[in-house]
């Protein structure tokens, strides 16, 4: 006899982690190991045991997770090729010195706290100096004896590296021209202040779900449709000056643009709606799996609708005023160049490539800028620096000086629009080399395209990418460059990139195309952009952007 059917019972959903709904009990490795130990309490442990018992005294829970919190990550072991990578286990990756990043919100620093983040690298990290892409300096070669030496060096002048990695507010990326500029439609330096006082280091959001991002600016020059949440200058038609409120932005494997939600914010009330919207990320953001833990996943499955309502009926108590969207710039503002500020002096925005500095150029950087007059220079959210308050008659000589570092205020649209990740050169998850195959190719396009270079009145940005987390931002670039293993066409496995054309924020936000099944060899790298840019330049038509014409090229034009 055959049973009678019964109908079948829905499927259960399996528990996302997330706190708010009874979730408590970790679920992985990484929760668990912050509910053992808030991550803030390492630094005690660094201080009085580890460096003074030496690199193998550290406990691994420390020195793979709650080191981060303090801007420490263990640096990759010379010589383990990028096809190993992900074969190998941790400790094999491991060398015995560090990457330490420092913060810098909103690339904000004196000349002064510049000069020492530059002995610091000559005394202690064998002279390295990174801008990133998060406007700060990231050190390498660091050893754990040094590390509360260097601690104290920084905070005699203001500077930490507290929550500069981990599941943390990190470093906020701010308008390296705030206050200044002629543009912008408010100042958005006060609320990023304010935040780091109140909020960077409390134990109430020092465990999170994941990273956590922000962007505040008066201008649309921090990139904010990737950043978790993000406070973007508007003007409201009644209420005047304040900011337009996106969340749930983010790149790396699954990228994903922010969302606006429709809410106006004043500038006083910036710090109480960031505290709302990382309290609903903590309580509700997914701890299950880390993969998919970052704000953006929570946005995509609630939508804007019931994350601005869960904010303001749990957290906020109250409702938040409806405004605009701000315009959408023409163009995106990397602020190189010579610009007028709005007192009357100058600001000079010169260009390393791809970040790559040294502490001896910083302490040089700091000089000149004294010497100029300037007591305050900015890093930006695309690698550069920038001199402030440069008096009118100094603004040449400061050009020269800073021309005889290599730092370019006049440079090629090549040199102009590099930048790349950390790479294998230091980076325990990189495939692939990046800082000096972005210097190299800086140099042959522009020995090879001198020709053209009127014919590119916009900077072609192009980005390197060491693996797929995208810490350089590969799907927002007029050409990005994933880094991986790739077969050349002897059957060889070398260093290559998967290519994605046409990505871009502003007018042009979007992920970009990828080409399906095209790669590019490390090696025929310089020959595949030359070959790229100049079809572009050939076929353009009247001002259309490279995105634009990405969009409608050939796929033979673009390979």
């Amino acid at each position: 006899m055959v049973p009678p059917q019964t109908s079948p019972r829905a499927k259960q959903r399996r528990g996302e982690g997330q706190w708010a709904l009874g979730y408590r009990e970790p679920l992985n490795p990484n929760e668990r190991s912050k509910k053992d130990d808030n991550p803030l309490n390492v630094r005690t442990r660094i201080e009085n045991i580890y460096a003074h018992r030496g690199f193998d005294s550290i406990d691994p829970a420390d020195l793979r997770g709650r080191f981060r919190w303090y801007g420490l990550y263990t640096q990759r072991k010379p010589g383990i090729d990028g096809g190993r990578t992900a074969t190998l286990e941790p400790e094999e990756l491991d060398d015995e010195f560090f990457m330490m990043r420092v913060r810098s919100d909103g690339g904000a620093l004196t000349t002064q706290q510049l000069k020492v983040l530059g002995e610091i690298s000559q005394t202690y990290a064998r002279d390295t100096a990174d801008i990133t892409d998060r406007q700060n300096i990231q050190y390498h070669w660091i050893r754990i004896e040094d590390v509360p030496t260097i601690w104290q060096k920084l905070e005699e002048v203001g500077l930490t590296t507290m929550e500069a990695c981990g599941d943390s507010p990190r470093v906020i990326l701010g308008s390296p021209v705030a206050g200044i500029s002629r543009d912008e439609v408010i100042d958005g330096q006060p609320a990023i202040d304010t935040i780091l006082e109140r909020y960077i280091g409390d134990p109430r959001f020092s465990n999170l779900p994941r990273k956590f991002k922000t962007a505040i600016s008066g201008l649309q020059d921090v990139a904010h449709e990737i950043h978790d949440v993000a406070f973007v200058g508007v003007h409201h038609p009644e209420h005047g000056p304040g900011f337009d409120l996106w969340v749930g932005g983010g790149l790396s494997t699954n990228p994903m643009l922010g969302k606006r939600l429709g809410a106006w914010v004043p500038l006083d009330e910036v710090p109480d709606v960031w505290e709302a919207v990382i309290s609903v990320f903590r309580d509700y953001g997914y701890r299950r799996l880390r993969h998919r833990a970052r704000i953006k996943f929570l946005v995509a499955d609630w939508g804007p609708e019931k994350f601005r309502q869960v904010m303001e009926d749990e957290y906020l108590k109250r409702k938040m005023i409806d405004g605009p969207a701000p315009e959408v710039l023409k163009q995106q503002l990397d602020h190189i160049g010579v610009h007028k500020q709005k007192d009357g002096n100058f600001y000079v925005g010169a260009a390393p490539v791809a970040g790559r500095v040294s502490g001896s150029i910083l302490v040089e950087v700091a000089k000149i800028a004294e010497q100029a007059g300037s007591s305050r220079v900015r890093f930006t959210p695309q690698q550069k620096i920038i001199v402030l308050d440069v008096p009118e008659h100094e603004v040449k000589t400061l050009k020269s000086n800073l021309a005889k570092l290599g730092l370019q205020v006049d440079p090629s649209p090549w040199r102009r629009g590099i930048m790349a990740c950390t790479g294998i050169e230091f980076c325990k998850l990189a495939i692939v080399e990046t800082k000096a195959r972005a210097n190299d190719l800086v140099v042959q396009l522009e020995a090879n395209l001198k020709d053209i270079v009127d014919g590119v009145t916009e900077p072609i940005t192009v980005h390197i990418n060491g693996c797929p987390n995208s810490c350089a931002r590969i799907q927002t670039a007029d050409i990005g460059l994933k880094g991986q293993i790739v077969t050349d066409e002897d059957g060889n496995q070398v260093e290559g990139f998967q290519v994605h054309l046409g990505g871009g924020l502003g007018l042009d936000a979007g992920f970009g195309r990828k080409l399906r099944g095209h790669k590019v060899t490390a090696n025929e790298l310089s020959e595949y952009v030359e070959r790229v840019v100049r079809n572009f330049v050939a076929q353009r038509e009247d001002d259309e952007r490279f995105a634009q014409w990405v969009a409608r090229a050939e796929e033979g034009d673009l390979k």
